[in-house]
């Protein structure tokens, strides 16, 4: 753990992991506090409690990602082909490079408070938008949209998953391919 971040970060970044390996049911504040160093009293210093706490793991996630989507979006200012094509492997890319994140933005536990699957919900917004205005323009369907909508992402979940547990490198051409799949499959040209 790099002990030059803010205590606030470094707990956050602990607590992502402590959710991997035991999942929100069975988070534990102590074990956290025992990564980063600190005093069980740490925590509570920046969140209210444990819920506040998760809430701001699944907020730090959000925010990571939301600027990429606005980065991607600013370098394609005016074409929603490209975006929705750049975005979708800027997902991969996100979730390669950040493999606990994956487990986090899986996770799928039923005491979740509406607050964190709310959270949560909050990662696919801006690209649900996108696939909503490029499905728009092409005068495509809603069933379309739904089966297009689901390939992609079943897509984008899948590649991420293969390159972390190493089934497929991960590479420029495996990008490659995932960008000719997506460009097939909404019929992009």
């Amino acid at each position: 753990m790099d002990k030059q971040l803010p205590i606030k970060e470094r707990l956050i970044i602990a607590g992502i992991q402590e959710i991997k390996n035991n999942g929100v049911r069975d988070f534990s504040l102590r074990r956290v506090s025992e990564e980063c160093g600190v005093s069980c009293a740490a925590p509570y210093k920046h969140f209210k409690n444990k819920d506040d706490f998760i809430l701001a793991i699944y907020n730090y996630i959000n925010d990571m990602w939301y600027q990429i989507q606005i980065d991607v979006i600013s370098k394609n200012p005016n074409d929603i082909k490209i975006q929705l094509i750049e975005i979708s492997l800027a997902y991969i890319r996100f979730l390669v490079l950040n493999p606990n994140f994956y487990s986090l933005i899986m996770l799928n536990e039923d005491n979740m408070s509406n607050d964190l699957k709310l959270s949560k919900a909050q990662l696919s917004i801006k690209s649900r938008d996108i696939i909503d205005l490029y499905c728009k323009s092409v005068n495509m369907s809603h069933k379309d949209k739904v089966k297009k909508t689901f390939v992609v992402r079943s897509l984008i979940y899948g590649a991420a998953l293969m390159f972390n547990n190493g089934e497929m490198i991960y590479s420029e051409r495996s990008i490659e391919m995932v960008r000719e799949t997506i460009i097939r499959e909404f019929d992009i040209n």
